[in-house]
């Protein structure tokens, strides 16, 4: 076999698992009995009640091989004794008379090298190992068997140093660690055999640390506690203030009495400098024997945080660090951390595999076993946010209005980036579609973070979307502001809407998903609705976490809908163009007239500081509204202090020359002063703008860059781009349509067309049959890095720089080059597509180009002009 001299990626995990499966059998002859019992238990092939699904149990099975065949070792140990046949590999009986492959067999010895190099500069004094399953396959529940396991084996071999006596279960915020309590009230029957149940019911204990004030009340040196808290309930604490004198004298008398060391423990958390010291509870966890550390969600942050949340590098993250200070306290007391278990929904980070995935059980993998709910994902481009939510809520109601799902009501989760956006922009939508149908508002739940906003009772019927014949249970509309992450598990969800992108892009992967998990013994399908750049964000984050992308896990709804392979046709096109660049320019004027400052129409209101008073804890008691002005330390100035204030924006100018401008403008002196004293914001915002534009001219100057513009870039990989369209939607070089043949020599840049409109298509083939036409090319379908050709524009809505792609470059047979856009009707008086159309031509214009804004009508009705 021909050796990879390229840079090495190595998923050792998947070679593991085949050992494991290869050699089943010689392997399980050395575990216990109890083991055996254990995994017969949960395995749906020899027990067919068996609770786990296929993938729960498959990682099980890694988890239990890892400590009772590799006895805890770290993956850089097991992956070089593996790799050369050393250690447990050795034995013979493990390979056949060909023999199994290695990595030399795959690799050369230097990439060998430089993998085991990789994998060891991960490892910690702890072995580390990583279970990753895909969102809704149930990690939780996985954890929880483990942790019964290790406290079962542990009851009856408590010398055993590979077991762990207690466990640390790590939520990375307090969304999941509500979710944790399923550790708490899952029936262990379903995954201990019940003549096992009995040792661990009278024996484990359960420290959940929901709030801050909550103290960790174990025995020290006791065994099977379940510590169950988020990052902040024990991390580390580091302040940056002097010692006092007393903690000085403290810490030089110190002898080493316990309760002095309490209270040194207690002065030091408060104001100790640079130095860590633990809390009440991180001390009580380093009194306890043979921890095991489990992360829950530990890709809560999706992305190359899940390695800094992992793995220590450079500045160490607080979880990390408090892991690691809790395996040197333990060390320090004679015992030690067995292993940190991290459980996680995708082996990758950036792409990349991480080298310590123990197990590994795909989005894609599990959608097509059926797992969780099949997908489709609609996307919207240059609609308002309004038509955009009208469209998504009666699309929804049409496929799962008034059906039910193991009687629970099908529900849409529609998000807000932020609270406002709820409650003044989508909730009065959802209101009002909601009205229009027929539906009652009853079924609408805001959970938006605001105690104002979303009451107990909010909550309370939050938390029971999924339970039977609850109140919560027959919401079917929830509005949410940041609930995309894990920590709520709601079967009964069938949609997601989000149009506004978000801060972060990974939470719109992480809010499609919430609507992915199983109801029914039948695969449902669930619908997401996205703008075109949140569909666009999310196929991004499917391919760095999770190599897939939209069109590998979409459901084929329409049987019309086909994926097809572009390629770029030779030679690439490319445009001369200008790229504008603004360059500004300030010229001094002469004060010569009277300043009018306006201040007449000044909003005072915005500057009014508010006091709200609510009496009594009541949620329905009456919040009274006031002045608090007075909290407001606002400086109350002269003349000589307001013109010295100004000045310091002028530095080129006299503070007299300020002075007397303020003197002699239209409101006076003494206007000024009275209105920059109740607010003095206004001189900022007011004021010194006015003083500005009287003192100064600012000129634009358009700076015009000549740029080579490929209109279709080469992929980087694969030499080719994937597409899915509607077929009949679809044009390629080798069509029969008489118009294509007869003219695909002016255009195709790209050998396949893949249009989203019938009126696009009918304009390409207007475009090839006109005789004026020279070339014509459809580039809208192009966008990011497959082309160069776009136009930066500012969004009204979000004020953010983004791209704009438009539809159609033709030339002409003079030689000049026409941008074409089209839109339906509704559209052309859109802001966002006004704001597109002024950037186009401004670039148009200075490129001697033309733009033109084509209504979807005019070229059905063949009045496009072309």
């Amino acid at each position: 076999m021909a050796k990879k001299e390229s840079s090495i990626e190595f998923a050792f995990f998947k070679f593991l698992r085949d050992f494991y499966l290869d050699n089943k059998g010689i392997i399980r002859n050395r575990y216990r009995e109890i083991t055996k019992k254990y995994l017969d238990y949960n395995d749906s092939e020899k027990n067919p009640d068996a609770f786990l699904r296929r993938p729960q149990f498959e990682a099980l099975e890694m988890y239990v091989f890892i400590k009772e065949f590799m006895n805890n070792q770290q993956m850089y140990q097991i992956f070089d004794d593996w790799s050369k046949r050393n250690g447990v590999f050795a034995d013979r009986r493990f390979y056949d008379d060909a023999g199994q492959l290695t990595l030399y067999d795959v690799w050369s010895p230097k990439q060998y090298h430089e993998y085991f190099l990789q994998i060891k500069k991960y490892a910690e004094d702890y072995p580390n190992y990583i279970y990753a399953l895909t969102m809704g396959l149930g990690k939780t529940i996985l954890m929880a068997t483990c942790i019964f396991y290790e406290f079962l084996l542990a009851s009856k071999w408590p010398k055993d140093e590979k077991y762990c006596h207690n466990a640390l279960v790590f939520a990375p915020d307090k969304t999941v660690l509500q979710s944790l309590k399923e550790i708490v009230t899952f029936d262990k029957s379903k995954v201990v055999p019940p003549e096992y149940i009995n040792i661990l019911d009278a024996n484990i204990k359960v420290h959940f640390l929901e709030d801050t004030g909550t103290t960790l009340n174990t025995l020290d040196g006791s065994m099977f506690n379940i510590v169950i808290s988020n990052t902040q309930k024990i991390i580390l604490k580091t302040q940056r203030k002097e010692k006092s004198a007393v903690d000085k004298l403290f810490e030089e008398e110190a002898t080493g009495q316990t309760e002095l060391d309490e209270v040194l423990n207690m002065l030091h958390a408060i104001t100790n400098d640079n130095d860590l010291m633990s809390n009440q509870r991180f001390e009580k966890l380093t009194r306890l024997n043979q921890m095991g550390i489990y992360i829950d969600e530990a890709h809560h942050m999706f992305g190359s945080d899940l390695e800094k949340a992992i793995h220590e590098s450079g500045k160490s993250t607080s979880l990390r660090t408090t892991v690691n200070e809790l395996a040197k306290e333990l060390a320090s007391h004679g015992s030690k951390i067995v292993a940190c278990y991290n459980y996680t929904g995708t082996p990758y980070v950036d792409n990349k595999i991480l080298p310590e995935v123990v197990y590994a059980y795909g989005l894609q993998e599990a959608i097509a076993n059926r797992f969780l709910k099949d997908t489709s994902i609609i996307g919207y481009q240059n609609v308002k946010n309004k038509a955009f939510l009208e469209e998504a809520i009666r699309d929804f109601w049409g496929k799962y209005g008034g059906k039910t799902y193991e009687g629970l009501p099908a529900k849409m989760a529609i998000f807000g980036a932020e609270i406002e956006e709820v409650t003044e922009e989508i909730k009065p939508v959802v209101e009002d579609v909601l009205s229009k149908l027929g539906v009652s508002l009853d079924t609408i739940l805001v959970n938006v973070g605001d105690s104002k906003l979303t009451k107990d009772e909010d909550i309370r019927d939050f938390n029971n979307l999924d339970v039977l014949n609850t109140v919560g249970s027959k919401k079917q509309f929830i509005l949410l502001v940041n609930k995309g992450r894990e920590g709520w598990n709601c079967r009964s969800l069938f949609s997601v809407a989000l149009f506004r992108s978000p801060k972060s892009t990974v939470f719109v992967l992480q809010a499609t998903m919430r609507c992915l998990r199983k109801i029914t013994d039948e695969q449902q399908t669930a619908t997401v609705y996205l703008s075109k750049e949140n569909m666009d964000i999310l196929d991004d984050e499917l391919k760095k976490n999770f190599r897939t992308s939209i069109e590998e896990i979409k459901h084929k709804t329409d049987n019309k809908r086909k994926r097809v392979t572009v390629r770029v046709t030779e030679p690439p096109r490319t445009i001369k163009m200008h790229r504008l660049r603004y360059e500004y320019s300030v010229e001094e004027r002469d004060y010569d007239q009277q300043i009018d400052f306006e201040i007449r129409n000044i909003e005072v209101d915005k500057y009014d500081a508010k006091k709200y008073v609510k009496e009594g804890l009541n949620t329905a008691s009456v919040i009274k509204e006031s002045d608090a002005n007075y909290m407001i330390d606002s400086m109350k100035h002269t003349e000589i202090s307001l013109a010295a204030e100004v000045t310091k924006y002028f530095p080129d100018v006299k503070c007299s020359q300020i002075a007397r401008m303020l003197r002699e403008s239209k409101e006076g002196i003494d206007a000024l002063l009275a209105c920059v004293n109740d607010h003095n914001e206004i001189i900022y915002d007011r004021i010194v703008p006015r003083i500005f534009e009287t003192l100064y001219k600012v000129s634009k100057n358009i700076v015009k860059v000549d740029a080579d513009v490929q209109l279709l870039k080469k992929p980087k990989e694969g030499g080719c781009y994937e597409f899915s369209g509607n077929e009949d939607l679809i044009v390629t070089m080798d069509s029969t349509d008489s118009i294509v043949m007869n003219n695909k020599g002016k255009s195709f840049h790209a050998d396949t067309y893949v249009f989203d409109s019938k009126p696009e298509l009918q304009l390409f083939l207007q475009l090839l049959k006109n005789q004026h036409v020279k070339e014509t090319y459809f580039t809208g379908m192009f966008t990011a890095d497959q082309t160069d050709f776009y136009v930066p524009y500012i969004d009204p809505e979000s004020n953010r720089l983004r791209k704009y792609y438009p539809d159609f470059l033709i030339q002409l047979d003079d030689g000049s080059y026409v941008i074409l856009e089209v839109k339906g009707d509704h559209m052309v008086d859109d802001p966002v597509v006004k704001a597109k159309e002024a950037a186009a031509e401004e670039i148009a214009v200075e490129s001697s180009m033309k733009y033109e804004l084509l209504k979807g009508s005019d070229i059905m009705n063949g009045n496009s002009g072309y």
